[in-house]
């Protein structure tokens, strides 16, 4: 493992949509990172992609090998089965949470990531980690903005 960093991410959402956050546990060699935030009204699937985006925005390092660990199906088979391509290619038509797709495109390019899904809620350490940080970032007193979840709303592409 100490040539590549592990990724592990989860998301909660209390009522979908509703209020949010997402956990991430980072793993490379024998450093460990975790991070949390919490959202005021977003979905389940906003906040596994956000997971992902974040952890691989606060890598620094190029041409690293990056695994990362979901139980979501979505973020993973959309990378995995090349979902993302025929989105480009039809310029995102019907496709939702754009607004995180493209972020994710433009710091997935940089990076070498592979996917691993994982069952969620079951034996895996990390993920059930980045559960109960997702769970207590859902809860925090003071939590962010979706800004895109709520600009969908309002453009009523939700």
């Amino acid at each position: 493992m100490s040539n590549q960093i592990h990724i592990y991410t989860d998301s909660a959402c209390s009522g979908n949509p509703g209020p949010g956050g997402y956990g991430i546990v980072m793993l490379y060699g024998s450093h460990r990172k975790e991070m949390y935030e919490g959202f005021r009204k977003t979905t389940n699937n906003r906040m596994e992609l956000l997971s992902v985006i974040v952890a691989l925005e606060s890598i620094k390092k190029e041409n690293i090998e990056i695994v990362v660990f979901s139980d979501s199906k979505y973020v993973v088979d959309a990378v995995e089965k090349n979902w993302i391509g025929g989105w480009v290619k039809r310029g995102f038509a019907k496709v939702k949470n754009v607004d995180l797709w493209k972020r994710f495109i433009t710091i997935y390019k940089k990076h070498n990531v592979k996917f691993v899904w994982v069952k969620g809620h079951a034996s895996n350490v990390e993920n059930n980690r980045c559960d109960e940080l997702a769970v207590q970032a859902s809860k925090l007193p003071t939590v962010h903005i979706d800004y895109g979840y709520e600009q969908s709303l309002q453009e009523g592409l939700l």
